[in-house]
């Protein structure tokens, strides 16, 4: 056969069908890679936030990305398949035109019209336009979902069998994406692109962390607890009470451990103004601090965050009494400490201002032994492990393994610590330099 007839062959009506198919083919590959990352970079959020003004492709995206492995198995499945459907039919147009060399021409086209077309132009609309796309796409591909849904169950236990061989076991109701883990990466990548405010950063994650964190992580210590004995002279009380910068005190029985309830100011000054003002004079020697003073409220040292603050708000109040498994009493907690960890630092007129970390002049940071180290780090945008210890101190004692000395410097996680003050067996101040 002679090349004109070769030619006319080969451009026959077959040679229209087949070119189609591959074009047809090529649209689909788009459709199922634009789809992939439309429904798999589209916030739930806004998703949710269309569904209820009524978009139905935002419902039925939500609904279809609930169960992701299975969604992703099925437009991979059906990628895979128009994509080598396509290139096996490129492979045998070109041959027929071209004979052998024909296959290494089909190899270079159907990869440039498979990059271009079918992978890098719909992937970059639909990120750039991922909750319209998923909103679009959403009804297509859930039928196509339904349609390979038993090929990729059985393609789900391969895999999750040859896993098991090699000791990886996958847990079938675990979610791909924690929610929380996802809020937390968008915010700390938003504040190193300057999208996100470190203030706005810090607000948002100290409220997703309420569930994980305890009250022992918290709370004032019970060194630094101010309490008043209950058998004082009612004057002497009275005077304890205007001294101190807090409006309320606990009350204790012979020793400290004992306590046997909470005064607050304006209770024990009503109090103290009716004796004065009364009818008979003023006339304190029958005043029992005990009779105006609140019940003691007692938490557990292991209580979280979250939900104390509920407790707090419930039983409307706003002080209790942290103690542990043996019932002995380990620190104080108010609901501004609570609230602390999500704003930040609440100051009013009566607190004392006290910088629990200053910049020195040789460049270390002269940091308060008994500054937790999750404030520390919110500070300074630094990443200390608070695992093991909750102050600085008390990580430096963890990891030397031992009471450190003063003028003992010790390096670990990246940073320099040298005890600069000690009291007793307590660290009460460091020089702090990220190394």
């Amino acid at each position: 056969m002679d090349p004109t007839t070769s030619a006319a062959v080969a451009f026959d009506g077959a040679f229209w069908i087949t070119a189609g198919s591959i074009l047809l083919l090529l649209v689909l590959s788009g459709f199922f890679s634009g789809s992939e990352t439309a429904l798999t970079a589209a916030s739930r959020g806004k998703l949710r936030t269309q569904a209820d003004k009524g978009s139905r492709g935002a419902a039925q995206a939500l609904k279809i990305t609930e169960d992701n492995e299975r969604l992703i198995g099925s437009v991979l499945l059906g990628n895979n398949l128009v994509n080598i459907l396509a290139t096996a039919l490129a492979t045998a147009l070109f041959t027929s035109l071209l004979g052998e060399n024909g296959v290494a021409l089909a190899t270079i086209v159907m990869t440039l019209l498979v990059l271009i077309f079918a992978e890098v132009l719909p992937k970059t609309y639909a990120i750039t336009n991922s909750e319209t796309a998923a909103a679009l796409v959403a009804r297509p591909i859930s039928f196509i979902v339904m349609i390979f849904s038993p090929v990729v169950r059985a393609v789900r236990l391969l895999v999750r069998g040859v896993l098991r061989i090699f000791g990886v076991r996958i847990d079938p109701d675990s979610n791909i994406l924690a929610v929380r883990e996802e809020i937390a990466g968008a915010l700390t990548l938003g504040h190193q692109e300057g999208v996100v405010e470190k203030e706005d950063r810090d607000r948002i994650l100290g409220a997703l962390d309420l569930a994980e964190r305890t009250v022992e992580e918290i709370m004032l210590h019970r060194s630094g607890i101010e309490m008043i004995d209950a058998s004082l002279p009612p004057d002497e009380i009275l005077s304890l009470c205007l001294q101190s910068n807090h409006t309320r005190l606990p009350l204790y029985e012979k020793e400290q451990e004992n306590i046997v309830g909470v005064i607050h100011a304006k209770d024990l000054a009503r109090a103290m103004d009716k004796l004065v003002r009364g009818p008979e004079g003023p006339d304190t020697s029958t005043f029992d601090v005990l009779d105006v003073a609140m019940e003691p409220y007692f938490i557990p040292e292991t209580t979280t965050l979250d939900d104390q603050m509920r407790q707090f708000l419930r039983r409307r109040t706003h002080f209790a009494l942290v103690v542990d498994e043996y019932g002995a009493l380990q620190g104080l907690l108010t609901l501004e400490d609570i609230l602390e960890e999500i704003v930040g630092e609440i100051a009013d007129e009566f607190d004392v201002e006290e910088e629990e970390a200053t910049k020195t002049a040789d460049g270390h940071f002269l940091v308060d032994g008994g500054m937790t180290i999750r404030d520390l780090n919110r500070a300074h945008d630094w990443s200390l492990p608070d695992d093991e210890a909750n102050t600085v101190a008390g990580l430096v004692i963890y990891e030397a393994q031992m009471i450190p000395t003063q003028g003992q410097v010790f390096s670990f996680h990246g940073f320099r610590f040298e005890v600069v003050e000690k009291e007793a067996n307590r660290i009460t101040k460091l020089k702090v330099r990220a190394l």
